[in-house]
């Protein structure tokens, strides 16, 4: 399998000026395995430490002295260390926070030798420190899921994932190709963006395969809630992770986690999900200006989990749901569709900027208006809408255009791709033209560019 990452990695490892690196994401989403992919096509060598494997190694890190640990390493490792040619590799390292520390010590002692770091609940280490932090002295590239384009590039379909990447708004896309990319996208649904998964259903073909494994990841996340300490009851925490898939796309109020709990009490669970990147807060922003997270709203808020697999997988939806349904907004309500949007929108930014995503809820007596997604494209702010098969009103985008006053809006959906100017009609104000750019699920990766090229 291809992770575009591989190439910013590839792009850190040029660089004279580079620090090291700190790769931050979820249980099983790929790390360890695109650092793998690095060492084997740009260097010469791979000194590889898991410290949840191996705790004890932690102790030839104390000198804070990288001339005196490297030597040090390479006995215990048996393996040769060179700077420029071999990449250091610290896995886990979430497990031994002291040796995250020692970071700092590399880049300043040692710059030449290539050093990544990496773990599963880093987040918590980050967090809640004890030691000194290294800042300045790292850089971080934040991995998510594998996208819908690196699913299709598994999936051995790189003509039609070509004729992706190149499609213009000038082309008629032919029906065909665009029911065949529909098929294509119903299976990364089910199928979802984990690298375990898509390697298996790749080779076997197999969406029960796909179910287990993603169910055997869900369990994998569940073990783990034992490893956030004594932050929160556990139980506490498998409530927040089991309800969570049943209602993306809704605005969260702790209630519907459970009625019983304390707020204050749900909200830190949610928050530990968060730190472990399981669970994404879609905050409200008031946006009325750049950056969008300056009027965010802690208070107003959706949820999107990590993957679309796993959440069909948590609501025990199959291909069979998915495959024989014509609207596949209809499934479960179009949470699945907002998912599957939301998850790519969130990693689309810059991979060293903590990854983002932010929706706009209209408040007061007349609160009937939700913009699924904001996103933005040089100083304009973009409302994004996740619609209901080919067609469906935009009610929200509306009355959104209306107040901003903005002439740009993006819906994704099961239709075709085109390009529509239109005006709003919100009762009793003044229609305002915008134009609406409006892409097909399978299109999600091409946002930017075919944003670029809608509004010229």
């Amino acid at each position: 399998m291809y992770r575009f990452a591989l190439d910013e990695l590839k792009a850190w490892a040029k660089r004279e000026s580079r620090k090291p690196l700190v790769l931050r994401g979820a249980r099983q989403v790929g790390k360890s395995f695109l650092v793998r992919m690095l060492a084997d096509d740009f260097f010469d060598g791979l000194a590889e430490i898991n410290f949840e494997q191996t705790p004890d190694i932690a102790d030839l890190f104390k000198s804070k002295q990288p001339a005196r640990i490297v030597p040090l390493l390479e006995s215990r490792l048996n393996v040769s260390i060179s700077p420029g040619k071999t990449l250091l590799f610290l896995d886990e390292i979430q497990a031994v926070p002291e040796v995250f520390a020692t970071l700092r010590y590399f880049y300043e002692q040692m710059p030449q030798l290539h050093v990544i770091a990496a773990g599963s609940l880093l987040e918590f280490v980050l967090e809640s420190h004890e030691f000194s932090m290294p800042v300045g002295r790292t850089e971080y590239l934040h991995l998510g899921p594998m996208s819908f384009e690196e699913f299709m590039l598994a999936m051995g379909q790189t003509k039609l994932l070509e004729y992706v990447q190149n499609y213009s708004l000038s082309q008629t896309l032919p029906a065909s190709i665009h029911d065949e990319l529909i098929h294509y996208v119903k299976d990364f649904c089910v199928v979802g963006g984990m690298p375990q998964t898509i390697t298996t259903f790749s080779k076997t073909k197999s969406y029960l395969e796909a179910e287990r494994i993603n169910g055997s990841i869900l369990s994998t996340y569940r073990d783990d809630f034992s490893k956030y300490g004594q932050r929160t009851d556990s139980r506490r925490i498998e409530k927040v992770f089991s309800r969570i898939p049943m209602i993306v796309g809704q605005k969260l109020k702790y209630t519907q986690i459970d009625r019983e709990e304390k707020s204050r009490d749900i909200k830190n669970a949610l928050h530990l999900l968060e730190s472990a990147r399981i669970v994404s807060r879609v905050l409200h922003t008031g946006a009325n200006g750049l950056p969008l997270g300056a009027e965010a709203s802690d208070k107003h808020f959706k949820t999107i989990f990590l993957d679309v697999g796993l959440i069909c997988r948590a609501c025990g939806l199959t291909m069979a749901d998915i495959q024989n349904t014509d609207d596949i907004m209809l499934v479960n309500s179009g949470a699945i569709c907002e998912q599957f949007v939301g998850q790519h929108l969130l990693y689309a930014g810059r991979s060293f900027e903590d990854p983002k995503v932010f929706c706009w809820m209209r408040h007061g007596t007349s609160a009937n208006a939700e913009v699924d997604y904001l996103i933005t494209h040089g100083t304009t702010i973009i409302p994004v809408e996740v619609k209901a098969g080919k067609g469906g009103t935009l009610k929200s985008v509306h009355v959104f255009i209306n107040e901003k006053k903005c002439n740009f809006a993006l819906r994704f959906y099961a239709g075709l791709p085109a390009v529509a100017n239109l005006e709003t009609c919100v009762a009793g104000t003044k229609p305002h033209h915008f134009r609406l750019l409006s892409l097909p699920f399978y299109l999600i990766n091409q946002t930017k560019r075919l944003c670029r090229e809608a509004m010229i």
